[in-house]
């Protein structure tokens, strides 16, 4: 694991952040078409640590400033898409430079927003290097990628009957074993 988010998933954030604007579930989509008619970008809080982002502040920042200053919609979703995105770019960036890669994937439901592929894409031109992400029908279900594990898991030979399968919802992605490599 070579970075992450402290404290909230990105997607979390714009599901979360979705609901206090009332727009329903999922919410990035919504956020995305309502950042399109943002005309000022606000100043918010940039929380990059290292190889880590942290989303809290941030979420407290807008939530106070949409409920308590009346900030439209439109604004804050400009601002939040280019603050929470530019994070995510500059440690994508500086992932890179650590590990002399030349190419970045990138994948999870957040990846449909076209504005964060614009970015990383710029920033991948900028450095020599290529991005590449799989169409929007694969990246917004994870039932698909869990369905492609499973289908390795059983070709490697890996089963677990129903009594044996335990939920380990704390564990981190980085300490599971993969065993079909």
């Amino acid at each position: 694991m070579f970075g992450e988010t402290l404290d909230m998933g990105v997607g979390n954030f714009l599901d979360s952040l979705a609901r206090e604007f009332g727009f329903g579930f999922p919410g990035g989509p919504r956020i995305e078409e309502a950042a399109e008619d943002g005309e000022e970008f606000l100043s918010l809080p940039y929380s990059v640590k290292g190889m880590d982002v942290s989303l809290g502040g941030l979420f407290t920042k807008v939530k106070r400033m949409y409920h308590n200053e009346g900030v439209s919609v439109e604004d804050l979703s400009y601002s939040v898409q280019e603050t929470v995105f530019a994070m995510l770019t500059e440690i994508t960036e500086r992932a890179l430079s650590h590990t002399g890669k030349d190419a970045v994937v990138l994948g999870g439901g957040v990846v449909c927003n076209d504005r964060l592929q614009n970015m990383v894409a710029t920033m991948c031109e900028e450095r020599g290097a290529s991005m590449h992400a799989p169409e929007q029908m694969y990246l917004r279900d994870n039932a698909g990628m869990i369905g492609v594990a499973g289908e390795l898991l059983l070709e490697s030979g890996h089963t677990v009957g129903v009594s044996e399968a335990v939920i380990k919802p704390k564990q981190r992605t980085d300490d599971v074993a993969v065993p079909y490599r």
